[in-house]
């Protein structure tokens, strides 16, 4: 795998498709022992990084809508 950027300075997009490529190259299983548990670790780091990013989206949205629950969409 190519030198990756640091997990604490991805966006979710770039989060959340680094974890895809992760997930794709851990399911090939043609990599030694050594580089699928770093593969799995930077995976756990992802996913950890991706709910981050989305709890304070969340967040951002409850402070906008001015309560502490996520209206329904209305069309």
């Amino acid at each position: 795998m190519a030198k990756a950027k640091p997990v604490e300075e991805l966006t979710y997009e770039e989060a959340f498709a680094d974890l895809e490529a992760v997930v794709a190259a851990l399911e090939s299983a043609d990599h030694p022992l050594e580089e699928s548990l770093a593969l799995f670790e930077r995976g756990q780091a992802l996913a950890r990084r991706c709910a981050e990013l989305l709890e304070k989206a969340e967040l951002k949205v409850q402070q906008l809508t001015g309560d502490g629950e996520l209206s329904e969409f209305e069309e």
